[in-house]
This record gives C-alpha cells, structure tokens and sequence, in this order.
C-alpha cells in the first residue's frame, strides 16, 4: 500500500506519521528510531540546558539515522527565552521545526530565510489560521484526547479536525487520541495528511529515559484513567490518574492558584515520575489513547502493526491505490 500524503511529500517520509515532542523524553534514541522506521521523530529542545546540549543531541541523532527528523520547542513551558536554543537548531540545519504551548510568532521572526520547514501545534480553527497567516508549512491540531498541555476549549479530535482541514490550505496533521492504524485510517478519512502520535511513543523500547513504571501505567490504564489538571490556571494538561494528580485536583478545589500549585506541577514533580518511577511523588503526561495501549513494542514493531492495520482497513473499503 502506498502512503503518499502531502505530509509525507513536505517532509520527505515514507509514512505520515510523526512523534511528538514529548518533554523531557523525546531523545536522539526515540528520534532516530521513528525516522528509520519511515515516520518524522523529534527531539525536544528546552528539556534540554543548554545550546550545546542540543546540538549533541541533534549530532548524536544524526549518527543514528539518515532520515529527516525535527526539534520541538515548547515554548511557554519552560519558563526561559528560547531563542539561543532556536539557533543553535538553525546552525545545525535541522530540516523542521516544530512549536508548541505559546505564540510561535518570535520563531517565525528568527526562522525568516531559513530553508525549515515549520509545524505549529493548534487546538481551535482560529489558531490554525493564524499559523498559516504567520507562514506554517503544516499544523498539527490537538483535540481535548490528547496528552499534556491542551487548547482552552473542550473540542475533541475527530471533530476538531475536519473544521480546520476546511479553515486552511496547508496541510493537517491529526493529533489527540491516537494510538494505532485505526486512529491513522479515521483521521485520513477525515481530510488529515498524517498524524501525530505522544503517549504512544512512550510505551515503546526506544523510549529510554520513560522509567518502567510510566510504560506500565499506561499499559494499565484506560479510557477513563487519565484527568485535566491545571485548568484553574487557564493552562489544562492531561495526564495519567494517580494520587498526585488527586492532590492537585484538591488543590484546585481550593482555588490555590499558581503559587499554591507550583510545586506540584513544575518539572521536578513531572521528572519524579517519568523518570524514577515515584508514583506517589510525581505525575505523567498521557492522553486517553492509554486505553489503546497494552504493550511496549519497538517503534519498527509499532509501525509495522500500524500499516498493517490501516492495509486491512483499506481492503474493506474496497479502495484500490489508484483510487
């Protein structure tokens, strides 16, 4: 079966399916593992400390894979200025950009005359216009299934998607609730060019840095076995269920604010977690497409069963490649 999308044609891949830049994990190992096995891996820059940390890592992914690859930046989340980071991307002539969690237009100011290609994460039809506005290659459109830090409205995905295919002329790529070849097929039928996939790219053995006990929780969960939290701060962010989240949510309750929360939502608490595996001392990031998750496969394995399924859907459908 062919997999030719626009995605697939704008970024140079063999399959429209990418990895998000999941905070804190998203590594040369996951990176190159997704790139070789056809889809667009990234790293994650302001995890990161430094500008020569970045560019290690993005030289250390190159060692690993011929394939192109991106640099996420969260922007917002981290709570320092990024553009040192920004260059020291551009200096390594990374093929795309990819923006998150804040107003990306700072990054489309530095990246002008830059030959990248530039992605933008969205969560409302308005924002994907602007991202187009602002000169977006592509967008990626997050519904209210997805992991970590999500739009203000409470969209999901499969309706979220379509409104926006019909808002731009740039490509859109699927993201929130996405676990398999099921989730690639319905999100293609629904006019995407390619999906993005986060949670799932934690329960897989190339995840490294993920302690086992993140992957197994998320084995273990469910449909219902994620929360928002942070919504009283205007910020909402999905993650797994545990007894820390209970806590924030109480917290909440209490209208405690920012300054009474920080310590439970900053960095530390999310490394506890993912990191060391203290359940009781931290929290995860993980969207509902948990409940789709039962093993931690490689990322080749992942593919395989994914093309595989969408294939299989293709066939009932009765489309043929030259429909």
């Amino acid at each position: 079966m062919m997999w030719k999308t626009k995605v697939t044609e704008l970024l140079g891949i063999n399959y429209p399916i990418i990895q998000g830049g999941l905070a804190y994990l998203a590594y040369s190992d996951l990176a190159a593992a997704v790139s070789n096995a056809g889809g667009l891996g990234q790293i994650t820059a302001m995890s990161l400390r430094s500008t020569e940390e970045l560019k290690e890592e993005i030289r250390k992914t190159r060692m690993k894979t011929d394939r192109p690859f991106g640099v996420n930046f969260a922007i917002g989340q981290h709570g320092r200025p990024f553009s040192s980071m920004l260059e020291a991307a551009i200096e390594e002539e990374v093929p795309v950009i990819s923006m998150t969690g804040g107003n990306p237009a700072p990054i489309f100011e530095q990246l002008k005359g830059v030959p990248v290609k530039k992605l933008v994460l969205v969560a409302a039809r308005r924002q994907a216009e602007k991202a187009e506005e602002m000169g977006a290659d592509a967008v990626i459109a997050v519904g209210q299934e997805g992991g970590g830090h999500l739009g203000k409205n409470d969209t999901g995905t499969f309706v979220l998607i379509p409104q926006i295919v019909n808002s731009v002329s740039i490509p859109v790529i699927a993201s929130g609730g996405i676990a398999d070849g099921r989730g690639l097929m319905a999100s293609l039928a629904f006019g995407a060019e390619g999906i993005e996939m986060g949670t799932r790219f934690i329960a897989v053995k190339e995840c490294v840095h993920a302690h086992i006990n993140y992957k197994q929780d998320l084995i273990n969960s469910s449909e219902i076995g994620t929360v928002l939290i942070k919504k009283s701060i205007g910020a909402p962010a999905r993650a797994l269920t545990n007894e820390w989240t209970d806590t924030i949510l109480q917290l909440e309750e209490q209208k405690s604010g920012y300054e009474g929360l920080k310590g439970y939502i900053d960095g530390q608490a999310n490394k506890k977690y993912i990191y060391e595996g203290k359940r009781s001392e931290g929290f995860g990031w993980g969207g509902q497409s948990a409940g789709l998750i039962h093993d931690i496969p490689t990322v080749q394995e992942l593919f395989d069963r994914m093309l595989k399924e969408g294939e299989s859907i293709r066939n009932t459908w009765g489309i043929s490649e030259k429909d």
